[in-house]
């Protein structure tokens, strides 16, 4: 009978520690206020190129973000891939206007204007 009750004040003492304990100190971290990895005020109103898992890829205007990376794009082309080849893309492109982006799904974010094509330079170019 002792150990069945010690074991019941265990069991309801990690719960108390799981449940309202555990949310308290998460409270006590979140005051402090989470900065955003990326700076992307100066994106603001701005066209962007972003890609995400999976290998879709979008560009738009940047109209808002928030610390998690979730973005508002507007004018919002996505580009489409190669049914046959998932990572190259076509030429084909279709509008989506505006679009609220996952911040979880995001893997790349580039100014669009600005942009040039350079060689590889991991590639020994050839002379001729």
């Amino acid at each position: 009978a002792e150990v069945r009750a010690s074991l019941l004040a265990a069991a309801n003492e990690m719960a108390s520690v799981g449940g309202g304990g555990g949310a308290s100190k998460m409270a006590d971290k979140e005051k402090k206020k989470k900065e955003s990895i990326l700076d992307l005020s100066k994106y603001i109103d701005k066209t962007i190129r972003v890609k995400f898992q999976g290998g879709r890829e979008a560009s738009g205007v940047l109209k808002g973000f928030d610390p998690l990376l979730n973005l508002v794009l507007d004018g919002t082309i996505e580009y489409m891939r190669d049914p046959d080849d998932q990572y190259k893309l076509t030429e084909d492109t279709r509008q989506l206007g505006l679009v609220v982006c996952r911040g979880t799904s995001v893997v790349l974010i580039c100014p669009q204007d600005g942009m040039e094509a350079i060689p590889n330079p991991f590639i020994q170019q050839q002379d001729g």
